[in-house]
This record gives C-alpha cells, structure tokens and sequence, in this order.
C-alpha cells in the first residue's frame, strides 16, 4: 500500500506522524511519499522539500512567496499524479492542500482525504461544498463535524482530538518545575499570550495590564507564562513590562525533554490560567485548568468576522460540552478591566468549568482508541 501525505504546518506534522504511526500498526507493508516535518520524518517519510517552505500565515506573509508556493503546488500535485499512490491525505493547511487535491483530481481519480475538517460551523459554511469537489473523505477532530461534511458530499469520520493523547503531567514533575522556578507553594496564574507574533504583540500588553489588576486583589498568586519558542525573544520583551515577579519558561533554555516537562507541570500545576483563543484551551481542559478566553482583533476584521459569525463562542470548550462556562472576551470585550473580573470570578468558582472540561475530554475521545489509529482505520475502511 502507498500513500502520500502533505503537511505544512507543526501541528499537521504531528497529526501526520500519528497517523503514520497508526497505518504502519494496521498495514505493516504501507510506503510513505509527500512533504512533512520530524513527527512524520521519524515515521520512515522522506520528505520532497521542507515542509517549513509551507508555514506561512497571512496575506502580507504570503504575497512575496506566492510564485514560490504556486510552483511547489505544481510540482506536488505532479508528484502525486506520477506515482499514483492508493490515497493522497491532506493535512490541514487548506491554502495549500486544497489547491494541490484540485490539480490531482482534475488530472486523475486517486483517492483524496483532508485531515481537520474546516470549520464551516463558525463561518463560511460554503467552504463544504468547494471542498466537496476536490476531497472524498475527511477526518474530524470534533464530534460535531461529520453531518456538516456528509451534507456537503463527502465521506466523513470523527476519530478523536490529539490532545486526548497528550501524557498529563505526575505531582512529581508539577513539584520538580515548582522548584525549579523558585514558586514555591504559591498558586500559579498561567497566561498564554499566542505563538505568533501578531498574536503576541496584540494581547501581550492588554494580558499583562490584565495581570496587573487581577495581582491587586490576589498578591500571593504568582504569574507564569510558558514562550513558544519562535516568538519566545517578544515574549520575555512584553512580559518585562508586566508586574515584577512574572516567570518566562522559554523552551530555548533547556532540551526538549525538559523543555516538554516544564510546560505539561505549568498547565497542571497552575489553578487559573489566561489565554489566547485556540486550541490551547483544549490543552488546559485536558490538564483540568480553569480559564478565561481573550482575543482581539483590528476594528474592521472584528466587524466583519462577528457578522459572519454563526456561533455565539470561539471557545473549543464550550463548543463541545455544550455549555457556555468558560469566558470569552473578544474584540470590544478584550479589555484589561473585563480580562481582570472574569478571572476573578473563575478564580472564586471553577467547579463549573472543572464538569465542562470533564465532558470534553470523553466526547473527544479521552479513553478510546489512540486518535492516529483511529484515523488510520478510518482511512483504510474507506478505501
């Protein structure tokens, strides 16, 4: 069995390792062809070109690399074609997997799957349809997905979120990372201002004016703020503006392992955590840590996204459970002052949002069969 894969960003690598992983357990003759990162390397891929020639995000960032990135489409699709694999999978990074399955549809009938459905139950449902043509199947990380993508044509699976799989830090390694930042006994407050730059330089400020008040009514609690580590230099430069005392854990610092340990032990270990909208909400649901949600956007970009909205949260938790207990402030509501009472308030009661994560976690699939494996059984029964 051969199959190509394409991944262009770290969190597709990662879904495309797991998923190798799982095809590898099930159909152990399989051969791997396409472009990903270590995660997918380390499962016996080659990859056809650095899959960080696809990381890119935004128009600004996009526009001096758009002949690039078109002739890279080209020469993957190409690809593809000439070595007419059982099943091209895409994963995520639709700017650049969609156009790829659309020249290699046009020019053949090979079998196409899109891992992470789009998320058409926020904004632009038409996207299904304009997917339908080019994708088969697809490969849903949440359980809400499949009638969306059924709906549009395509098959459809949901095989569980990744971040069930993820190892949660012991009492031993929450108390090593204590020690090892001087925190003593002190409860921890986790704010998580982005992993991009954009993100950073817009939330940072309002996060750390936010930490200053939410400090005045709780002086013993103590701030940590685990740095991705490509904008870790701009978050160690904005949290030095923050109120005295705040702990950077910069990944840069200590090897990976290490480095791996002392994120899992912060998301554990703190009682209350601020963030950044995304997945990253998942991550503290799994770890069982109380949150607020902030975001922001420019004034236009907000206008336009609210009226195109079709959903009331951008919070994944509250999507899943159902429920609306986790905060959310975006756009106008992104203040320092609404930051500051909403995490008051958690602070005071979190058992609601303690059951809410608790739910998530099992309809994410908490306790089932690995994510990759699943996924992989998906792909094999639909072929």
């Amino acid at each position: 069995m051969r199959v190509f894969l394409l991944a262009g960003e770290p969190s597709g690598d990662r879904l495309g390792g797991a998923l190798m992983a799982g095809l590898r357990q099930l159909r152990p003759e399989v051969t791997f062809d396409g472009i990903g990162g270590a995660m997918m390397q380390a499962q016996g891929l080659e990859s056809r070109f650095p899959m960080e020639e696809l990381s890119v995000m935004g128009l600004m960032e996009v526009l001096p690399r758009y002949f690039d990135l078109k002739r890279r489409i080209a020469e993957t699709a190409q690809a593809v074609i000439e070595t007419k694999p059982d099943v091209l999978i895409t994963i995520d990074s639709p700017d650049f997997s969609l156009r790829v399955a659309k020249l290699v549809k046009e020019a053949s009938d090979i079998r196409t799957v899109h891992y992470v459905a789009p998320t058409v139950w926020a904004w632009r449902p038409g996207r299904a349809e304009k997917m339908a043509r080019v994708i088969d199947h697809v490969l849903a990380l949440f359980p809400f997905e499949p009638p969306y993508m059924e709906a549009a044509g395509m098959d459809c699976d949901f095989v569980g979120h990744p971040v069930v799989g993820e190892p949660q830090a012991s009492a031993e390694e929450v108390a090593a990372m204590r020690a090892a930042f001087g925190l003593g006994e002190a409860p921890v407050l986790l704010v998580l201002p982005g992993s991009r730059r954009g993100e950073v330089e817009r939330l940072a400020p309002v996060f750390g004016e936010a930490v200053r008040l939410f400090l005045q009514g709780h002086p013993q609690m103590r701030v940590v703020v685990p740095a991705a580590a490509p904008v870790a230099d701009l978050v160690r430069a904005k949290v030095d503006e923050w109120p005295e005392g705040c702990v950077v854990i910069d990944p840069r610092d200590f090897d990976a392992a290490t480095a791996a340990a002392y994120k899992r032990a912060a998301f554990r270990g703190a009682g209350l955590a601020l963030a950044a909208s995304g997945t990253v909400s998942l991550e503290l649901a799994a770890a069982e840590t109380p949150m607020v949600i902030g975001y922001n956007f420019n004034w236009l970009t907000f206008r336009i996204m609210k009226r195109m909205a079709l959903i009331d949260t951008v919070t994944l938790v509250n999507l899943v459970s159902d429920t609306r207990v986790v905060p959310d402030c975006v756009g106008p509501d992104c203040r320092a002052d609404v930051l500051a009472a909403r995490l008051g308030e958690v602070w005071a009661t979190p058992e609601a949002q303690r059951e809410a994560m608790q739910v998530t976690m099992q309809r994410l699939g908490l306790g089932g069969e690995a994510p990759g494996l699943r996924a992989a059984r998906a792909v094999l029964d639909r072929l």
